[in-house]
This record gives C-alpha cells, structure tokens and sequence, in this order.
C-alpha cells in the first residue's frame, strides 16, 4: 500500500514539475501560434462590431479565445486569419476580406494593452519584449484577391504577411486539397503560369506562402519554386492521420530541404481521423514532424475557433502549457521547446523578409480574362477590349431641337 502511495506521489511531483517548467519556459520565449479565427467568430457572431458589449475580448465566451485565456496560455504571437468562404469567390471576395483585416486592426485599437499589430519579424520581438500578442494577418485562401497581383500588393500594404494559396476550392491558378481526395477536379495540376506570377511577387514583396488547404501537387511546385521557405500555418502529419490535409512524408522531406515550417493543427479530424482526439495524440503529431522533417520544422497551428471539435486536454488557447509540459515529458530539449515555440516560425519569417526586394519593379503580369469566372466582370484594359461610349440623357436632350428644325 506504501508503495503504491510512494509511486502516486512521485508521479503527481513529475507531472507538476513538467508543467511548472513549461511556464517557466514560455515566460521566456512565448509561443507564435500560425492560424486563430476569432475574426471570423467576430464576423458570424456580431457583425464585426467589436463594440458590442457581449464582444468583449476581456470576457467573451463561447469561444476557444479571449484575452485572459491568451495571456494563461502565455501566447505571445498569433496570425489571426482573414478568412472568407469559397463561396464568396467571383463575388465580393476582396471587400469580405478587406472587412476582416480592417477587423484585425481595430482589435489592436480597441485593445492596445494586448494586442500590438506587427508586420515583421521585429515587430514579434518588440511585443515579446512589451508582454503583448503580436497580431499579425493571415488571408486563408486564394480567392481573396481575385486573381490580382494589384490586390496583393494592397493587401500586403495593409499589413498581410502570408497567404494560404487556396482554401477547400480551387482557385484559377492553383489546386486545393480537395483534388487529392476526388471531391474536386484539377484545374492548373499544381499551380498555372499565372500561380507562378503570384509565388514570386509573394517572394519579391516578403509575404509567407502557406501551403495548408492546397493540393500535393501545388505543394511540390512551391516548394520547388519558391525563393524562401513557406509554412503549412495548420497542418498535421498525413502519415498519423491520413487525411488529405494533412502533409505527406515525401513533401515532409522537401520541408527539410527547404527549411521551412508545419504549423500542428488540433482539429480532431487532422489529428485522429476521428471525431475524438487527446492531447498525448497531437504531441504524437509534433514528435513525427520534428523526426522526419527536423527540429527546425515544427510549430503550432491550433485552427482554434475554426473548427468544432479540439482535443481532450486542449479544448482552448489557455491549454498551451500542458502540451510543452507533454514535449518536455518526452524528452524535448529546452531549445527544441523553444525553437518550436518562437524561433522556427521567426527564422522563416526573417529569411523570407530577405529574399524579399522592394527595388525590383513590381510584377505587372495579368490573368487571361477567359480564366476568370463570373458574370459581374469588367473587361477594361484587357486586349481586344473596345469601349464605346454610350449617350448620356442630356446628349439626347440637346439634339430633340436640332432633330425637330430638321423635320420642319
């Protein structure tokens, strides 16, 4: 009986003293988490209006995050994702998505004590060092600028630092990961010449490219493409769980050679292939990635208040700590902990920022109009396009005299 008390207590001081380094440790260096879509619960719930008494960031509930619960889980950065559906597509895509950055600023405005908005690598380590979030933009998906490099451009002016090239649609110049499961035909069979245009402009202006959401073939061509290393923002490992979101040990291997990053998803369907999911389970995930992929390439994407179902034992953003707790149980080292948390994130970051050249002249290439889907199109611009001006009413009211002397 004293045994098996002497082996109880020793298991409780353990697991204690695991979670207790795990503060210790994130105290120092916070975690980047790459995906977050409070934005779009802002959006769904309220309008965008941050202003609404029950939008309250400091106690709003029925989410997976708010502020205290960001500060319990010691979240020092987070790409919140501008996120609009597909079936905004050949719509009103960009003004939905300008909604949502517009949305990310002001909740740096509302909530300067918390939040600060970063554009950069430094930015991260000046609210490091200022105990706030880092917030910083992700548009999820393709369609959001509209086969535009014009609207890119703006958008990365307006503070956006990575782009998942597609969401659960194809998009005119790349394929989404719906094309590997069937449900979806390949259109560009990776990415088209168009595709290209865009992967080197995201280069040449210092924007992530994140492959989560996009075809295995869209994922061999950027990666073979691409000057910097890109991210998966929220993507688990295919050979654990295989469902086509996730990544495959083959492109696993093309993200170590590349030095670039797979940001952990903790949605149940991506961890387990099943509606249930743990947190030992996730931490499985990450051990996988850091095996085949390297030290180097594993991050956190939780896809927290994007999806319905998370883990047991990590059912919110306060969670954090148990999961390092769960790595340093499992013998990660101090700095694999903390390169996971910070450092592989802020290394792709600071080498995409130099390969990025606001010298070079912008790229002026232009989709075909024929790729282009949509009713509501104009053709301005495009060649073999003719404008023809069309009489105003006062024309016509000024040639009635001149058109009745002429009967008379």
């Amino acid at each position: 009986m004293w045994n098996l008390w002497f082996w109880f207590c020793l298991a409780l001081c353990t697991a204690d003293h695991f979670r207790d380094e795990a503060e210790r440790i994130m105290s120092q260096t916070p975690l980047i988490d790459g995906h977050n879509d409070l934005p779009w619960q802002i959006l769904t719930r309220f309008n965008g209006q941050l202003q609404n008494p029950k939008a309250n960031l400091t106690q709003l509930e029925g989410t997976h995050t708010n502020i205290p619960k960001l500060k319990a889980g010691f979240v020092g950065g987070q790409f919140w994702s501008a996120y609009v559906p597909c079936n905004t597509q050949n719509k009103d895509a960009v003004k939905r998505t300008l909604e949502q950055i517009d949305l990310i600023h002001r909740m740096c405005q509302t909530y300067p004590e918390t939040f600060l908005c970063a554009t950069s690598s430094s930015n991260i380590r000046q609210a490091f060092q200022q105990k706030k979030v880092a917030s910083l933009i992700g548009v999820e998906g393709g369609h959001s600028i509209d086969s535009s490099l014009g609207v890119l451009r703006t958008m990365y002016h307006l503070g956006m630092r990575y782009m998942t090239l597609t969401h659960s649609c194809n998009v005119p110049w790349a394929d989404n990961w719906l094309v590997d499961r069937g449900d979806d035909n390949p259109q560009s069979h990776g990415i088209s010449k168009f595709g290209e245009d865009v992967i080197k402009e995201m280069n040449r202006l210092g924007i992530m490219i994140d492959l989560a959401h996009v075809s295995e073939a869209t994922m061999k061509a950027v990666l073979t493409l691409s000057q910097a290393p890109v991210i998966f923002s929220h993507s688990s490992a295919y050979q654990l769980c295989h469902h086509k979101r996730n990544v495959p040990d083959n492109i696993l291997q093309l993200v170590n050679e590349t030095r670039s990053l797979v940001m952990v998803n903790f949605y149940n369907e991506y961890v387990s292939c099943q509606n249930v999911a743990t947190l030992s389970q996730v931490a499985d995930h990450l051990d996988y990635i850091k095996k085949v992929a390297g030290p180097g390439a594993v991050g956190f994407g939780g896809d927290y208040d994007g999806v319905d179902n998370v883990p047991t034992g990590l059912q919110d953003v306060s969670t954090y700590p148990d999961l390092i707790a769960e790595l340093l149980r499992r013998n990660w080292t101090e700095t694999e902990v903390k390169d996971a948390l910070a450092y592989n994130l802020l290394r792709v970051f600071e080498e995409v920022e130099k390969v990025s050249d606001h010298n070079a002249l912008p790229n002026e290439n232009f989709i075909q109009l024929s790729e282009l889907e949509g009713s509501c199109r104009t053709s301005y611009g495009y060649p073999n396009h003719s404008y023809q001006h069309r009489p105003g009413v006062l024309p016509v009211v000024l040639a009635l005299p001149l058109l009745y002397l002429w009967l008379l």
